[in-house]
């Protein structure tokens, strides 16, 4: 996405989070493969297959509340929902502290207020917080995802994920641990962003009260 009209797109799509979501890019762009964070070959697609891939789970989420993001890495999807949901409370989880130090970075960088990181892996915090949402991008097969995620929900929260296009194949498997936490049947959904990318998979499932 390099022509004018490919960015006037982009500044339509994000709004007023715009300026701190090509900040992130830029940065990502920059820093990204030298830091670990992306390989080589994804530095011509940053916006397409990581900032888009991101935004793409959005719409899905509320506009407040607790959205608690796993093993963010890079800041996908962490980074992006808190510049387009600054209203909501947004917890990154990142057990590596090479990749802790980079968000707590974009996080000044980009001065999102709403934002908490927190080092160690998901099982850690069972019983520290209750979120309103728990979300994730390519961390594990669903039957793992759940039993780090789903102790996390509040009541009546949901399990909004980023996944493949087989994810399909991963809800039996899951379904044990599925049914322990009370969840809805999974939902598998197309999420779209802007013509000519690639729609994303997003799976969801409320965890019943």
């Amino acid at each position: 996405m390099d022509d004018a009209q490919d960015h006037d797109a982009l500044r339509a799509y994000f709004g007023d989070a715009y300026p701190q979501v090509a900040r992130f890019a830029a940065e990502l762009a920059a820093q990204g493969e030298v830091r670990g964070l992306i390989g080589p070959r994804e530095l011509d697609k940053i916006w397409d297959r990581h900032i888009l891939n991101s935004a793409a789970l959005v719409p899905f989420l509320p506009t407040v509340g607790t959205i608690v993001d796993i093993g963010s890495g890079a800041g996908l999807p962490g980074i992006v929902i808190a510049a387009m949901r600054p209203s909501a409370s947004v917890i990154l989880i990142e057990p590596m502290e090479r990749r802790c130090l980079w968000l707590s970075e974009m996080v000044d960088v980009l001065e999102l207020t709403n934002v908490e990181v927190k080092r160690g892996r998901a099982e850690e915090f069972h019983g520290a917080f209750e979120a309103d949402v728990v979300t994730s991008r390519a961390v594990a097969a669903l039957d793992k995802l759940a039993r780090w995620s789903l102790p996390l929900l509040a009541p009546g929260g949901e399990l909004v994920i980023l996944k493949g296009r087989s994810v399909a194949t991963e809800i039996e498997p899951a379904r044990k641990v599925l049914r322990k936490f009370h969840m809805s049947e999974p939902e598998i959904l197309d999420a779209t962003t802007l013509p000519g990318v690639e729609p994303t998979t997003v799976l969801r499932s409320r965890r019943r009260s």
